[in-house]
C-alpha cells in the first residue's frame, strides 16, 4: 500500500473510518469522503498526526456531480488513483408491505448509484494504474434478508454491477473486489431507515457480539493486496451463501427464523 492513493467513501464512521486509519498505517495516501465535513476534519487531523498524507472531501455520493468532484480533487492533489473503496451506505428495517417506496429509492441512490457514480469517474485513472475497485457489500447481496428489501436490492445491484465490470476489464488489469463483512459494530443499523424513512435509532443487535470495524478494515486491505475477487468475512456468511446454492428453501426458513427472533422484529 505504500504511496498508493486510496479513496474511501463513507469514511466518517464505522468501516470507512477504520479503513482510513488502516490504509494510512500502511503508508497509503488517503482521500476520505462523507457528508459530514466536521467529522472528516477530525479524522483528517488525527491521521495527519501520524505523518500520513490525507485529503478530506465533503461528498454526498447520491450526487453524480459531487462524486465527480471527489475524484477530480483526489487526482489534483495526488496525481493518480490506485484504489477506490465504495463503502458509503445506509440500511433499512421494515416489511415491504409497510414501506414508503421513497425509502428504497433513497437506499438505491446512496448504495447503488453512489458506487456507480464514483466508479464511473474514477475508472480511467484506475485502469491506467491497474488499480482496484472495491464494493463493500453484504451477504444480503447473495441472499435476500426479510425486513430489508431495499438494502438487499441495493447490494444485489452492486454485486451485479461489479461482477460485470470485472468481466469487461479482464484484459485491462483492473482488479474488482466484492467485500462482504458480517454484522459489524458500526452506526449503520442505528441510522437504518424505518418504514416511513425516519431513522430507527437503537440497533436491535447486541453490538458486543459483532465484528469490530478495525478487523473488517484489515481483512479488506489484505484482500486488496492479494487482489481477491470476493471476500465473505464470516463462517456464518460463507455457510449462508453456500447452503443457499444447494438448499434455497431450507435457507429461506433459516433466514426467516433468525430475523423473526430479533428484538422488536417486524414479523411479530
Amino acid at each position: 500500500m505504500k504511496d498508493k492513493v486510496v479513496i474511501i467513501t463513507g469514511a466518517s464512521s464505522g468501516i470507512g473510518k477504520a479503513l482510513a486509519f488502516e490504509m494510512a498505517a500502511r503508508k497509503a495516501k488517503v482521500v476520505i469522503a462523507a457528508r459530514s465535513a466536521d467529522k472528516l476534519a477530525g479524522i483528517e487531523a488525527e491521521i495527519t498526526k501520524y505523518g500520513a498524507q490525507v485529503l478530506a472531501v465533503k461528498t454526498d455520493v447520491s450526487s453524480e456531480d459531487e462524486c465527480r468532484q471527489l475524484i477530480l480533487a483526489a487526482v489534483e492533489r495526488f496525481g493518480k488513483i490506485d484504489i477506490l473503496v465504495n463503502n458509503a451506505g445506509i440500511s433499512m428495517r421494515a416489511l415491504f408491505k409497510d414501506l414508503d417506496l421513497n425509502v428504497i429509492r433513497h437506499l438505491m441512490d446512496v448504495n447503488f448509484w453512489g458506487t456507480v457514480y464514483c466508479t464511473k469517474s474514477a475508472l480511467p485513472y484506475l485502469i491506467e494504474s491497474k488499480g482496484s475497485v472495491v464494493g463493500v457489500s453484504s451477504v444480503a447481496g447473495f441472499k435476500g434478508l426479510p425486513g430489508r428489501t431495499g438494502y438487499s436490492a441495493s447490494k444485489f445491484a452492486i454485486q451485479g454491477f461489479l461482477e460485470t465490470l470485472r468481466i469487461e476489464n479482464r484484459k485491462t488489469g483492473l482488479h474488482v473486489l466484492i467485500a462482504c463483512p458480517g454484522f459489524t459494530s458500526s452506526n449503520i443499523r442505528n441510522t437504518a431507515l424505518a418504514a416511513d424513512g425516519s431513522q430507527q435509532g437503537e440497533s436491535p443487535m447486541d453490538e458486543k457480539s459483532l465484528m469490530a470495524p478495525e478487523k473488517v478494515a484489515v481483512k479488506i486491505a489484505d484482500a486488496i493486496v492479494k487482489r481477491r475477487r470476493i471476500l465473505v468475512m464470516t463462517a456464518v456468511g460463507w455457510w449462508t451463501v453456500s447452503i443457499n446454492k444447494l438448499l434455497p428453501g431450507f435457507m429461506d426458513r433459516m433466514v426467516y427464523d433468525h430475523f423473526a427472533n430479533e428484538p422488536d422484529s417486524p414479523f411479530k
